[in-house]
């Protein structure tokens, strides 16, 4: 069975390299699976965070913050205020 047909944790460990994610995952599913990852392990529950603070978190892991900022309010694992102001881990 190849990574991307694993499940779990330790298909998303594959993603990393030293650390980093190598590339966002095309697949849904897949992208999925790294989502619920970042917003576990980067993201405190009842917490809010500014818009500087989710990038400075995701930035940890890969370059291109807004895209993956995007990707975790859209899957709803970060809730964004109307006004932009403040961002909370949902799950």
């Amino acid at each position: 069975m190849s990574d991307n047909e694993s499940g779990g944790s330790r298909a998303v460990s594959a993603l990393f390299s030293q650390g980093r994610l190598a590339a966002i995952p095309r697949k849904a599913a897949r992208r999925a699976q790294l989502l619920d990852h970042l917003a576990r392990t980067l993201f405190q529950q009842g917490r809010d965070y500014t818009e500087r603070e989710v990038n400075d978190a995701i930035r940890t892991v890969h370059d291109d913050c807004p895209a993956l900022r995007r990707y975790l309010v859209e899957a709803g694992l970060l809730t964004r205020a109307r006004d932009g102001s403040a961002y909370r881990r949902a799950v």
